[in-house]
Parts: C-alpha cells; sequence; structure tokens
C-alpha cells in the first residue's frame, strides 16, 4: 500500500510533464527548461507538439542572438526538453502541468489517465484559471496530490504564480511547488479555490463591466482603452485586453465566477456571447472589439467603427484666457497646465490669501520642473507671470473659459456655478472638474445649461495625460467642440462620455477597489497577496490597497455610494470593511493610517 502523500517526503521536481502544448503549455516549457528541468511536453496533436518545439527553439535562438544564452546553453535547455502525444510518457515525471482547454470533461480524461500512469508521490497540477480545482481533485485518487498552479501569459515574462489549494490538498505538495516557483524567478502567492482566484477574480470583473460599457455606447472603444490606460496607467486598455486573452475564455471564465458568485458584475456582457459565438474571439480569430490585420496578429487596421481623425467638423469657440476656481491641489494643477500651454490664467478663490497660496505652489512645482531640467527657468517665469490670483470671482468677467476645481459637494459647485453665471461673460464656456456628481444639475443651476461641460482631469493634473469630456444632453455642439480642441492644445488626451457616475475610469477601477476590501472581508486573501497579484498578474501599477490609501477611503467610499445610488446594483454596495475604516478615521496616507499604517510626517 502506498504511504499518504502528506508523511512522504517529496523527492526535488526534476522531472516535470506540461499536459497541453499551446501558447501557455509552450511558454511553461521554456521556463522549466531554462531552470534545468527535464520537460516532457505532452499533446494529443503531433502538429501542436512540433508547432511548439519550434517556438522553443525560435526563442532560445532569439535569446542567444540578443546575448541572454549562449549555443551551450540554448543546446542544453533544448536536450532537457522532448514531445510526444502520449499520456504515458508522464509516468517517470515528479510534476505534471495540466494546461489543456478549459473543459471540465477535457481536464477530467487528463487526470483520471494520469491517475493510472504516475507514481503515487508525483503532484498534478491544473493551470486553470476558471473551474475549481477541488472538484477535479476529488474525483482522482489522490486528491490530496492535486492542486492549482495558475502561471500568467506570457509565462516567461510574467512573474505571478497562483498557488492553489484545495480542502483536500497535502500542505507537503503546496510547499513543494511554491519552492519550484520560487527556484523558477516567480512569485508564488497562496489563495484558496474559487473561480479567478486573485488576480483573475477582480480582473474579469473589471473586464465585463469595461465590455458592459461599450455595449450600452456610452463610449467608444477607443475612448474606453484610452480612458483606463492614460487615468489608471495600465498597460492595455480593457478591451484590447479581452481580445489578447480571447473573448471565449473570457466568456468562459466568467460564467464559472457567476455561477458561484451569482453577482451581477459577473454575469457576462451579451456582447461576449455574441462576438464568442460569431467566431470573433479577438486577436487569435483577426477579429473582436477591434479588427487586426492577421488571425494571431497584434497589429490593429481601421475598420467600419474606427473613429475619423478630422473630428466632428464644428467649429470651437475662441479661447484665449482661462479661470481655475479653487485653491487645492487640482486647481493649482489645471492652472499650471493652461499656464504652461501659453493662455492667460485667472486663478480665483474665496480670498486673496488663498488664491496666492495655490500660485505660490504652482511657483514650487515650476521650480522642481527647473530643477529636473524640463524647462527654463526663464519659461518657468513666464509661465508663473501669465496667472493672475483673484480673491474674488468676479476677476473671470473676461474669461473665455472657466473651470470650477471645488470641493466635490453638488451643493457647493451649484453654488459657484450660479454666481459663474452672474460674472461670466455670455459664450463664455462653464466646465466642472467633478468625478462623481452629475454634471447637468451644475448646468441647471445657470441660466445658459448648453455652455456648461464636465472636464475632469485627473491628479496630478500636471503629469495625467487623461481628460473625460463629459457632455450633457444640454451641451452644445460647439460646446464640446472648444474643450476638446482646448484639452489637445494643453498636451491632454480627450475622451468623450456622457453624463453619468464614475464616468468612464471611476465606474470601472472603483468596482474592482471594492470587490479588492470584500476579498480580504472575507478572509480569502491577503492585503499584501493582493497587492502583489494585481502588480505582477495584472501589470498594475499599483495594487488596490495601495491606490486606495493614496485616494484616500473617505474619497473612494463617497464614489462608491455614488455609483452603487445610479446603478443600483447589489454587487456595488460598498464593502462593510471600507465603510467601518472611514467611521474609525482611518482614511489612508493622509491620516496615517488605512489598510496600511503610515509613519507620521
Amino acid at each position: 500500500m502506498a504511504t499518504p502523500l502528506s508523511d512522504t517526503p517529496l523527492s526535488p521536481l526534476k522531472t516535470i510533464a506540461v499536459v497541453g502544448l499551446g501558447t501557455m503549455g509552450t511558454g511553461l516549457t521554456e521556463v522549466l527548461a531554462k531552470a534545468g528541468r527535464e520537460v516532457i511536453g505532452i499533446d494529443i496533436s503531433e502538429a501542436q507538439a512540433a508547432t511548439s518545439l519550434a517556438a522553443l527553439q525560435n526563442a532560445t535562438a532569439r535569446a542567444v542572438e540578443r546575448g541572454r544564452m549562449t549555443d551551450q546553453e540554448r543546446t542544453d535547455v533544448l536536450a532537457r526538453v522532448r514531445t510526444c502525444t502520449d499520456l504515458a510518457a508522464a509516468a517517470d515525471a515528479d510534476l505534471v502541468i495540466e494546461v489543456a482547454p478549459e473543459s471540465y470533461e477535457v481536464k477530467h480524461q487528463i487526470f483520471r489517465a494520469l491517475d493510472a500512469v504516475v507514481r503515487p508521490e508525483t503532484i498534478l497540477a491544473t493551470g486553470t484559471n476558471a473551474l475549481s480545482v477541488t472538484r477535479l481533485a476529488a474525483d482522482s485518487a489522490r486528491p490530496e496530490r492535486v492542486l492549482g498552479l495558475h502561471f500568467f501569459n506570457p509565462a516567461p515574462a510574467m512573474k505571478l504564480v497562483e498557488v492553489v489549494s484545495s480542502v483536500l490538498t497535502a500542505p507537503a505538495a503546496v510547499a513543494a511547488v511554491t519552492d519550484l516557483a520560487i527556484e523558477l524567478g516567480k512569485e508564488p502567492v497562496p489563495v484558496g479555490d474559487r473561480p479567478g482566484f486573485v488576480a483573475d477574480g477582480l480582473l474579469f470583473g473589471y473586464l465585463n463591466q469595461a465590455a458592459a460599457m461599450y455595449e450600452a455606447r456610452y463610449a467608444s472603444r477607443e475612448d474606453i482603452d484610452a480612458a483606463m490606460r492614460l487615468g489608471c496607467g495600465l498597460p492595455m486598455g480593457p478591451l484590447a485586453l479581452l481580445d489578447l486573452i480571447g473573448i471565449d475564455t473570457a466568456r468562459t471564465v466568467l460564467e464559472a465566477m457567476y455561477a458561484e458568485s451569482r453577482d451581477r458584475l459577473h454575469a457576462p456582457a451579451p456582447i461576449l456571447k455574441q462576438l464568442s459565438e460569431a467566431g470573433l474571439t479577438g486577436r487569435k480569430s483577426g477579429r473582436g472589439f477591434y479588427t487586426y490585420e492577421a488571425p494571431g496578429s497584434a497589429a490593429v487596421v481601421a475598420d467600419s467603427l474606427t473613429p475619423a481623425d478630422a473630428g466632428s467638423g464644428i467649429p470651437g469657440r475662441e479661447v484665449r484666457s482661462v479661470g481655475v476656481a479653487g485653491s487645492g491641489t487640482m486647481a493649482s494643477g489645471i492652472a499650471e497646465v493652461f499656464a504652461k500651454a501659453g493662455y492667460d490664467v485667472v486663478l480665483a478663490a474665496r480670498s486673496e490669501e488663498k488664491a496666492q497660496a495655490a500660485k505660490a505652489r504652482i511657483g514650487t512645482s515650476l521650480s522642481r520642473s527647473v530643477d529636473k531640467g524640463r524647462m527654463t527657468a526663464e519659461a518657468a517665469a513666464q509661465t508663473l507671470d501669465r496667472i493672475t490670483a483673484a480673491g474674488s470671482y468676479d476677476a473671470f468677467a473676461d474669461v473665455d473659459l472657466a473651470v470650477e476645481a471645488v470641493a466635490e459637494d453638488l451643493e457647493v459647485k451649484r453654488q459657484l456655478f450660479a454666481a459663474l453665471d452672474k460674472v461670466c461673460k455670455p459664450g463664455a464656456v462653464l466646465a466642472t472638474t467633478t468625478s462623481s456628481l452629475p454634471v447637468v444639475a451644475c448646468a441647471r443651476a445657470t441660466s445658459r445649461p448648453q455652455d456648461v461641460i464636465g472636464m475632469h482631469f485627473f491628479n496630478p493634473a500636471p503629469a495625467m495625460k487623461l481628460v473625460e469630456v463629459v457632455r450633457t444632453v444640454l451641451t452644445a455642439d460647439d460646446v464640446h467642440a472648444t474643450v476638446r480642441e482646448v484639452c489637445v492644445k494643453v498636451k491632454k488626451h480627450p475622451v468623450d462620455c456622457g453624463d453619468r457616475a464614475g464616468f468612464i475610469v471611476n465606474a470601472l477601477l472603483f468596482p474592482y477597489l471594492n470587490n479588492a476590501i470584500k476579498m480580504v472581508q472575507e478572509h480569502y486573501a491577503s492585503l499584501d497577496d493582493i497587492d502583489a497579484a494585481m502588480k505582477l498578474g495584472g501589470g498594475y501599477p499599483m495594487g488596490p490597497f495601495e491606490l486606495l490609501d493614496v485616494v484616500g477611503l473617505d474619497v473612494s467610499l463617497a464614489i462608491e455610494k455614488v455609483l452603487h445610488r445610479e446603478f443600483r446594483d447589489p454587487g456595488l454596495a460598498p464593502a462593510p470593511l471600507l465603510e467601518h475604516l472611514v467611521a474609525a478615521g482611518c482614511l489612508g496616507r493622509k491620516t496615517g493610517r488605512g489598510f496600511r499604517e503610515y509613519a507620521r510626517r
């Protein structure tokens, strides 16, 4: 009788079988062979096995050309790999990693066949990102040796590996594959068994919402993708990423997530089903949300949905001078942006003292730019000279564009717009920088709602390239054209969206942050593991909890409440943990404590 795995010291994982030689299997083979492992690549298709081996030969040849590997090292790597079409070849493996298609039936067949082939102590790992590891393990002859080992694509480049335990998994098996991941130069994150695990569990909900946003014709595919790249620093926009992942794959993952959570945010957007069933699965088919040069190509080509470069053709109004209302960081940043672009700027606040302090802040910012060699001292002085500080909004009498950046409070903004209505000349464009409040409510506080528009800059305004241009049902076409022209002149990227809560960025970002909080609240994963997973697996510049503490938990909660109130989706209800932290005064970095503690300055 075999000794139970939990009581047996594991042999080093020297020989590893990879079952399924598609893109992921081929990448895993390369990673393992480079790390000195003997690799048995198995695929039912001889042609696919040959294609995989050819890809490995090409990848290692490129590595030699780039000086990352010697000819002898390449020879050694290739010698450690053999491919075949029979699962019996896995008999001598210490670890088998299955990366076959996301189908219970397919994976069950593989695991049942492996039970009859491998040694009792051999670890069986599934690379699934959507299916239940527990369900796969339960049907195995030795469920204690089955676990999940979720690598990310492309495997040679991506550092994250999610190590997935079921309630049946032996700790020794987890320890063995965790050690292996570290030896491969990866960063293992331990997670429990639920669809999507950490990274995909957060990522696919966000991707699904982006698809639904596009399907509702709220914004163009180009503007949705640009907004998330420029507003959040992501390497790819969500629709381009869906095309890369495969729309059919995304739909499968979301179906599995929804089956467990019953959260409407995980119910696949109908467009994902429509595209999948039409065979428009993304890059691999040559067409998905975008059209590509050829199947498998990354090169996007113009199609019937590609926006014309010429714009609307409607001329905008002339803008020579700009008024900026407010004295905070956003107001001073926006004033700096306009002054750098050559506009005369009036920076007005509720008092002369506040306005002068805001102008001084701009002077400090410009001095830093000079110190870093980004501008000359003369250019900085000229920029500052274009800004006039004023203690009253009466100074906006002659401006062509007035931009408010005061407190995110609807009544405060409405009072300000009523004042601007009286002060600003006829034909002046009035813009609000609100990130979550209805622009039309500001417009209705004036006698000229057709002149009011949203112009949502991102903080810090001098550095962030994105501006969400939010037109209401009352906004005049030439006002919209004016703001887009001005954005280009100040070197910002405008994206168009309608007047609804969160616009593009916050409507997609904050549900993702809220879901991350729920993971911690449910004790599914730690703050550090979730942050690491999203940075390493999703390419995010900051993990969700790092970002929440920077934004401010009170600000985040306010935006979550606005989204929940507008869309009335139970899945958007703020996580109780967030509400508790805010109630306790733990607001993030600004108070020294949020999800983490910070040194007091």
